[in-house]
């Protein structure tokens, strides 16, 4: 991750907020008891809960810095009631292929999740909604082919 912002939702700036507290809070104490715990076994060449422990202390200081980083460029933006896509807006698109009404969420790279609908606006698919209209056709070129969508609502 570069010098670039981050785009984030208040709601993805939250959880990134709560989630570097649990880190350094009740995470590390945690991680800290393991380690004494550990360390009280005796010989550290060939102790396996004392390795498992610092490779979970590595993994969760490498984790904070990434998110004390991410919070420091982070760009909120705010969903506005819009005539037009923006990021933080959530669409119902008709998927003509299917048959069938989608629901996304549209937001910033460090908050994609596509399994609960959360796509990031710089995914083919974000790209091609930002800027759109309800009613407007939305092509999207995939693996499988091109993907025709119709912008229902704007939420």
């Amino acid at each position: 991750m570069g010098n670039e912002e981050v785009v984030l939702t208040q709601e993805g700036y939250d959880k990134l907020v709560e989630e570097l507290e649990q880190l350094k809070g009740p995470k590390r104490r945690e991680v800290a008891e393991r380690l004494k715990l550990a360390i009280s076994y005796g010989d550290l060449r060939e102790n396996s809960e004392y390795h498992a422990a610092k490779d979970d202390q590595a993994f969760m200081e490498t984790r904070i810095k990434q998110l004390e980083g991410m919070l420091r460029k982070a760009r909120i933006v705010k969903a506005e009631q819009a005539s037009a896509v923006t990021i933080g807006a959530t669409v119902v698109l008709y998927d003509e292929e299917f048959d069938e009404n989608v629901e996304y969420t549209i937001v910033g790279q460090a908050e994609a999740d596509v399994a609960n609908n959360r796509i990031s606006f710089e995914s083919p698919l974000g790209k091609s909604l930002i800027g759109k209209k309800i009613n407007d056709t939305v092509q999207v070129e995939a693996p499988v082919g091109t993907i025709v969508y119709k912008l229902l609502e704007i939420k």
